[in-house]
């Protein structure tokens, strides 16, 4: 495994990789969206919550090529490379990115992925697929600009109540119910003498269904 000599996991985020960075060397970190091997040259699309950027993977560098050759869809892998004008005539104007790629020069897998059960940028997936792959689910980009905007708007009323006064306290403090379904565990000290003649272990003291 070729290592990535930085003392930072990424300088900047893929999306927000543009002209203005001409010539630099980045770090960066995301999920292989697509890798596309074009005789010879693999070519990566590197994705994290900003977008994409296009890496392009040369085999001048014998070590870091064979790691490129094992990508698949999902990997979790870091990058190290120069930032670089696009040839004439491949410019992406639906990307940030889209008039610059990434010459890499060292490469890691940060994680490997089994082949993934569907594209993440399929539109077409049924309900029980997308609930029983959630975390992949999570990852398509129409769920993450719902999270985004969950976070945004969150922010905004904390901000205007905070503004005003307001001192934002949870209640209850010792247990909070999720949706997921799991049961709730929970046994207060001044239950203990009353449930202490119906159970042996604390851990059957207070269990909701």
């Amino acid at each position: 495994m070729t290592s990535v000599t930085t003392q930072k996991m990424r300088t900047t985020y893929c999306g927000l990789v543009t002209e203005a960075l001409m010539g630099q060397t980045v770090s960066l970190c995301g999920w292989v969206n697509r890798r596309r091997d074009h005789g010879g040259v693999i070519f990566v699309d590197l994705r994290d919550r900003e977008g994409y950027v296009q890496v392009v993977c040369d085999p001048d560098r014998a070590d870091m090529f064979k790691q490129a050759e094992g990508l698949r869809n999902e990997f979790c892998i870091q990058v190290k490379g120069v930032v670089r004008a696009r040839p004439e005539g491949t410019a992406n104007d639906n990307l940030k990115s889209g008039k610059i790629e990434v010459l890499c020069h060292e490469l890691v897998v940060l994680n490997p992925s089994v082949t993934p059960p569907f594209q993440l940028d399929d539109d077409n997936l049924s309900e029980t697929t997308r609930l029983m792959h959630r975390v992949l689910d999570l990852r398509r980009p129409y769920m993450q600009n719902n999270l985004m905007l969950r976070y945004k708007v969150t922010m905004e009323v904390r901000k205007f109540l905070d503004a005003n006064g307001f001192i934002d306290i949870e209640t209850p403090m010792l247990t909070k119910s999720t949706p997921e379904g799991a049961r709730d565990y929970w046994c207060l000290r001044a239950s203990m003498t009353a449930c202490s003649s119906r159970c042996r272990s604390r851990r059957s003291c207070s269990s909701s269904s």
